[in-house]
């Protein structure tokens, strides 16, 4: 028995009677919860960071061994795994804010939305700048493009979706804000941009009046979708931290709003450069008029 690694003790009583020894009804077997490799106990450790981790199962190939690595094109896959159905849901919700857009997202945040959408407003704001640009300067001799206004867009508006979002983490996650997920802070700036599509479509009149209309409209729209989901998060740290962040999110989507309306819907828009139509030459016989006067 020894050689067996084992000890057993057998109780007999004075008669020789082993007792009952038939174990069938007895003997009752257990799944083990024993883990075949423990170093793996620690690696959901980074769940809560708001972004997956660097290495996740699912993927396959023979030299990655079923992982996601940082630099793959699957790793960055997971972000747009979504169908157009949730996207329009999500865009409808976004528009339409009577839900809390945290639940919309079921857990799956994506960055086909916000890349999409801020991608057609950057196009709708480039293209009303320039009719703008046009209208300015029509009659007065050849147009020419300002891509300095596409350039613009882009800068104003991918600065604003995907920047804002990473600086608004990181402040949280140094408050001590354990709610808080990147991802998820993508998805809302990215899908509050949405409002910013139709106005922009709508804000190409001469009358400066209605288009500070529109922009305001769509201001209050976006800047509700946004406090209303954010709230939650910023209520998790302390309440005079919370106060500060919420003038700031509100204080930044002014700013944006503010300048949708200045560099892409004004004349003289310092994005475009200067529109006012250059003043015309007067001709060559009368610029010679006034000296023949005076000689005679």
């Amino acid at each position: 028995m020894s050689r067996s690694g084992y000890d057993a003790v057998v109780d007999v009583d004075d008669e020789g009677d082993l007792g009952h020894t038939d174990l069938q009804e007895d003997l009752e077997f257990h799944n083990s919860n024993f883990d075949s490799n423990p170093r793996k106990g620690g690696a959901s450790s980074g769940a809560t960071s708001g972004l997956p981790l660097p290495v996740t199962t699912g993927g396959t190939g023979p030299n990655t061994g079923g992982k996601r690595f940082l630099w793959t094109i699957s790793y960055y896959a997971q972000f747009f795994d979504v169908d157009t159905t949730s996207v329009l849901s999500r865009c409808w919700a976004a528009l339409y804010p009577r839900a809390n857009f945290l639940d919309v997202l079921e857990g799956n945040p994506d960055l086909y939305g916000p890349f999409w959408i801020a991608t057609t407003v950057v196009m709708i704001l480039f293209l009303g700048g320039t009719i703008d640009n046009y209208r300015a300067v029509a009659g007065s001799g050849d147009f020419a493009y300002d891509f300095k206004l596409l350039s613009g867009a882009a800068g104003l508006i991918y600065g604003y979706t995907f920047v804002i979002p990473v600086i608004l983490y990181l402040a949280l996650r140094y408050f001590g804000s354990e709610s808080a997920n990147l991802l998820e802070c993508w998805a809302l700036y990215g899908y509050a941009n949405l409002i910013w599509i139709p106005v922009a479509l709508i804000s190409w009149s001469p009358i400066s009046i209605l288009n500070w209309t529109f922009v305001g409209v769509g201001f209050g729209l976006s800047v509700f979708f946004l406090l209303r989901n954010l709230y939650p998060v910023l209520s998790a740290t302390d309440q005079q931290t919370s106060k500060i962040l919420l003038f700031v999110v509100l204080g930044l989507h002014f700013g944006l709003s503010i300048a949708i309306k200045v560099l892409f819907f004004a004349h003289g828009s310092p994005a475009g450069g200067d529109k006012t139509p250059p003043a015309a030459a007067p001709p060559p016989g009368d610029a010679e008029k006034p000296a023949m006067l005076f000689s005679m």
